[in-house]
């Protein structure tokens, strides 16, 4: 088999004119057996960018998958100030992704906002999705007071940092200091703060539960083991659909996919082989 090695940032205008930046990893070229694996798209969480998922991106590549990753609307990249920062035009902007790469039906794996996206779409678009995995993602409603923990966060950051290692110690990984921008002074984010804060309004007070009673694809759920996401959504997530596969990261907190990429990695390939005879005819 061959690789091919592109890795350049791309870009694709949405129908409401939101440019979506994204990079596509071919992955190995089909050689001979059933056909290539399925696809498989990254969705990061709020404040994030699609380079967080690089490592394990170069993961799931060496197991001949295809996979995308993209800055979601308002990150990165992608257009900073985007008409509407709704749920569902987050799922349209995934779902056209899909349609227009080519890539359904796909496997989605979605960290926290991103998870949340994933599986509304896996709700509302069945056709496009092949599995999903959750990674400290669910459906529970938040608190009214989140959007402005929100906006007390990010006005926490001390910009501009200095250097790349100063973002690094603030924000805790290197990953996520690489998604910034470098301006005259310094290091600045890649987003507008009253756009991340506006994205989480729907999600202050929407529970979401009905969209997640009615997924049947096959679906992991992973969380840290000091993770942020309650005990209690993930078993009323079991109680509702039991057929859901659960892992537990250990010495992982939210940010599962920076702090322990191998073992993530591992779960998701070990779902992804125990789910294929179930899909076999």
């Amino acid at each position: 088999m061959k690789r091919r090695t592109t890795r350049r940032t791309t870009r694709l205008t949405v129908g409401d004119g939101t440019r979506i930046a994204y990079r596509d990893r071919p992955g190995l070229s089909p050689g001979p057996g059933p056909g290539p694996e399925p696809s498989v798209l990254l969705l990061h969480g709020l404040a994030g960018h699609l380079g967080e998922w690089d490592d394990l991106a170069g993961r799931l590549e060496s197991s001949g998958r295809r996979v995308v990753s993209y800055d979601a609307r308002g990150h990165g990249e992608s257009t900073r100030r985007p008409a509407s920062v709704t749920r569902a035009a987050h799922v349209e902007d995934a779902a056209t992704l899909l349609r227009e790469l080519d890539l359904a039906p796909a496997i989605l794996v979605g960290q926290s906002l991103g998870g949340h996206t994933a599986m509304l779409l896996a709700a509302d678009h069945p056709g496009l999705v092949h599995s999903l995995v959750l990674v400290e993602a669910g459906p529970a409603g938040r608190s009214p007071e989140l959007p402005g923990e929100i906006a007390g966060w990010l006005d926490g950051w001390p910009l501009p940092f200095a250097s790349l290692e100063e973002a690094t110690a603030f924000l805790g990984h290197e990953a996520w200091a690489r998604g910034l921008e470098e301006h005259a002074d310094g290091l600045r984010p890649r987003f507008d703060r009253d756009t991340l804060v506006r994205t989480m309004t729907e999600l202050a007070t929407d529970g979401y539960w009905p969209q997640w009673s009615r997924i049947r694809c096959p679906t992991l759920l992973v969380r840290g083991a000091s993770g942020t996401m309650k005990s209690a959504e993930a078993a009323e997530m079991l109680t509702r659909r039991p057929d859901t596969r659960t892992a537990v990261v250990p010495g992982a907190a939210h940010d599962v996919h920076l702090d322990q990429p191998e073992p993530l990695h591992r779960e998701i390939e070990k779902f992804l082989a125990d789910e294929s005879p179930r899909r076999s005819p």
